[in-house]
């Protein structure tokens, strides 16, 4: 039997693995799929070993109904109807990340974004914002308009928005949103810098210099073409806050 031990998944004949670890990993490995499986030809050795992933983690899930239904998928993949077994695994994967979300803190649910899902990543950052308290430090080297008119009015009133990008890959509409920004919003504060280019490289949320999330896609893309993903980094919060910290004090101040 599959049972929960001080919020770890424990399966029989299995090491413990933490519920938030496996939906990363099976969001990360749905990220991944191949863009289809058609075709007579023998599985490249990549979609094998995408395949034999895929099947794993499941497999960790400790449901035997969607173990069995995985090995009926994976038999299907070496026949002429492969791209309809492809679907039905990519289901099942999609099913497995539904239940172990079930078991993840409230601020892990929801982190992966399937592809074309605009709502979904709306309501990821938007958790992420309502929680501040003070301020808000927005990192993305391609920072556009987005971020202001999608985005930014989740956050509490009163909160500071600090949005830090980068002088040689941002977008011509951010400054002059953001002084409009400025003439409407009273209660909304917003300072707006430019990094020297190429200094950034990540895209990050910081919370009320205390807390810390990445990004995989810049926000003005987030989860349009491809799947994305927003991880709470508490392992090495503690570098990156300073480390921003300090590129936010050399940028130039533009609003």
């Amino acid at each position: 039997m599959t049972g929960l031990i001080k919020n770890r998944l424990v399966f029989p004949g299995e090491p413990r693995m933490e519920p938030q670890e496996l939906y990363q990993r099976l969001g990360r490995i749905i990220g991944s799929s191949p863009m289809s499986l058609d075709g007579v030809e023998p599985l490249y050795p990549g979609e094998m070993e995408w395949i034999g992933q895929a099947s794993a983690l499941i497999s960790m899930v400790g449901d035997l109904g969607l173990s069995a239904e995985t090995q009926v998928a994976v038999n299907g993949l070496h026949s002429p109807g492969r791209a309809v077994s492809y679907q039905k695994l990519l289901l099942i994967l999609y099913k497995a990340l539904a239940q172990v979300e079930l078991h993840c803190p409230p601020s892990v649910q929801g982190s992966f974004i399937p592809a074309g899902s605009p709502h979904d990543a709306f309501e990821a950052v938007a958790k992420i914002l309502r929680t501040a308290k003070k301020d808000v430090l927005i990192v993305d080297p391609y920072m556009d308009a987005t971020v202001l008119n999608d985005f930014c009015t989740t956050a509490p009133e009163q909160v500071l928005l600090r949005l830090l990008t980068d002088e040689g890959a941002v977008r011509p509409d951010l400054e002059p949103a953001g002084r409009r920004w400025i003439a409407q919003h009273a209660t909304r504060p917003i300072q707006i810098r430019f990094a020297p280019a190429r200094a950034l490289h990540d895209r990050a949320f910081i919370v009320d210099s205390a807390k810390a999330w990445t990004v995989t896609q810049s926000l003005k893309d987030l989860a349009t073409r491809a799947h994305g993903e927003i991880v709470r980094a508490d392992d090495i919060a503690q570098l990156k806050i300073p480390a921003y910290e300090d590129v936010w004090s050399k940028a130039r101040p533009i609003v």
